[in-house]
């Protein structure tokens, strides 16, 4: 009997949750050891199944340490598309311990007919927007870089996020503290409660906080969506949960399916 394959999946997303769910319950289940690490960026973080650590690691030296002194065989990188800083780490720490790595990223949005999308490199790019565009803000790029809006005194903005904000904020401000999958029936009607005229979103992918979107198409609201950061190249990347497991069978040989 093979000792089992230990995978570290950099999580804090659905997806990475559902892979752990995936690697621990599905036909893999016995051949890998599932260890997820979380930031520690969120209070209350959803734990997903297997073994959780929570922190930083200290960088890309400290990541390298870390996969080493805890025997770890797979690397997969299922942080937020706009963690950028991570997923670099993950590439130089993975280069380091001679692990291999994988990138689970969800697709990103597509604007279709009816969407008025305006493209920003930043959340500086999309803060010069909005004086353009409207004049109440639905904003729902999370709590951090907040102080990009700050000097737009003149605008109000309706802040939602699962943590409440720190540091710099916009003068005219109300928090909504609430966790996704939202609806669309609840989307259409924080629109209208809230007389939103303009959307801001980073381009975060997948279905759980997508309905914003479908809300605003309807309502006419234009939207401002960041573009993702650059990813490392090179890193073998899976759109999902799915493609990642199949990624990680074929990778370790099959061995693990023939014998579940």
């Amino acid at each position: 009997m093979h000792a089992a394959t230990h995978v570290l999946i950099l999580g804090g997303t659905t997806e990475a949750r559902r892979l752990a769910a995936a690697l621990v319950d599905g036909p893999l289940a016995g051949g890998v050891r599932v260890t997820t690490s979380l930031a520690g960026r969120v209070a209350r973080p959803v734990l997903p199944p297997g073994e959780v650590r929570i922190g930083g690691f200290g960088g890309a030296q400290g990541l390298a340490q870390w996969l080493r002194a805890h025997q770890v065989d797979v690397l997969i990188d299922a942080t937020h598309p706009f963690a950028g800083t991570i997923s670099f780490n993950a590439a130089t720490a993975a280069g380091m311990a001679h692990v291999p790595l994988l990138a689970l990223r969800r697709p990103g949005w597509v604007p279709g007919d009816g969407d008025d999308w305006h493209s920003a490199g930043s959340l500086q790019e999309a803060a010069a927007l909005l004086p353009d565009l409207g004049r109440r803000v639905f904003l729902t790029t999370g709590r951090m870089g907040l102080a990009a809006f700050a000097d737009l005194a003149d605008l109000w903005f309706l802040m939602r996020s699962v943590d409440a904000p720190e540091g710099p904020c916009p003068p005219r401000m109300e928090v909504l503290l609430d966790r996704g999958p939202f609806t669309l029936e609840g989307e259409r009607a924080l629109l209208r409660e809230h007389r939103i005229d303009v959307v801001v979103t980073k381009d975060s992918g997948g279905a759980a906080t997508a309905p914003k979107l479908t809300a605003a198409r309807e309502a006419g609201v234009p939207v401002v969506v960041v573009r993702r950061p650059a990813a490392p190249a090179g890193v073998p990347v899976a759109d999902g949960p799915e493609q990642a497991v199949r990624w990680l069978a074929e990778h370790m040989g099959g061995a693990f399916l023939t014998e579940a």
